[in-house]
């Protein structure tokens, strides 16, 4: 297993020679591959398998370009050239989160990762500011959070499945129903048009501006 789900994620190889077109051929994409010519969220990745998914940030070395993987309609997963300064952080949408030993709080991410938050007193956990299905801005040069976008009224989101992928809006309500899954989002377009989806498809991307680039036209 890795990182990302299957249905929303693709292996490094159909990225490189599909996608790109950097290889005519499976071998000579594994070839490349194996060479450390890319890398994924700052590190060099050799396993041609290794499954590229939502907000990960892929560095190619050669010519010195970065993208980072966005829903995007019909395709579903999309790649938006960045600059380097953006490239040293991705958007991670918090699942859900723990009590670990010492009363500190482990904020486990949708793309795998875990990120822990150190409380002073596990009584008072005041550094704990973090719900579920909020996002958190993460360095990827030290691990550590730089922002924090709650879901919340007048959230910018971008919807990661179902129907309505790649879609970006204002997020206007939530009807609660049993699990995230059962639970409705009304969204707000970049038209002033409203449009349902699951709560489970929606994610933070920032407070009144995207903090990512978007594709073009995505968003006002």
């Amino acid at each position: 297993p890795g990182p990302h789900p299957i249905e929303y994620s693709l292996p490094l190889l159909i990225v490189v020679r599909n996608v790109f077109g950097y290889a005519e051929t499976a071998r000579e994409a594994r070839r490349l591959i194996a060479e450390g010519n890319f890398r994924i969220d700052g590190r060099v990745v050799r396993d041609y398998k290794f499954p590229v998914g939502f907000m990960d940030v892929l560095h190619i070395v050669p010519t010195d370009e970065y993208y980072r993987v966005v829903p995007v309609p019909t395709k579903v997963i999309g790649f938006v050239k960045i600059p380097r300064e953006e490239a040293s952080f991705k958007l991670c949408r918090i699942e859900n989160k723990v009590t670990v030993k010492g009363g500190h709080i482990q904020l486990n991410l949708h793309d795998g990762r875990n990120v822990l938050v150190r409380v002073s007193d596990p009584r008072n956990p005041v550094e704990d500011v973090y719900d579920t299905l909020g996002t958190i801005q993460l360095s990827l040069v030290d691990n550590k959070i730089a922002d924090y976008i709650p879901l919340a009224e007048n959230t910018l989101v971008i919807i990661s499945g179902g129907r309505n992928v790649g879609r970006v809006g204002l997020l206007k309500n939530i009807h609660r129903g049993m699990g995230v899954r059962r639970s409705i989002a009304v969204i707000e377009d970049k038209n002033g048009n409203l449009f349902q989806t699951s709560l489970n498809y929606v994610f933070p991307i920032g407070k009144e501006k995207p903090l990512i680039t978007l594709p073009e036209g995505a968003w006002k």
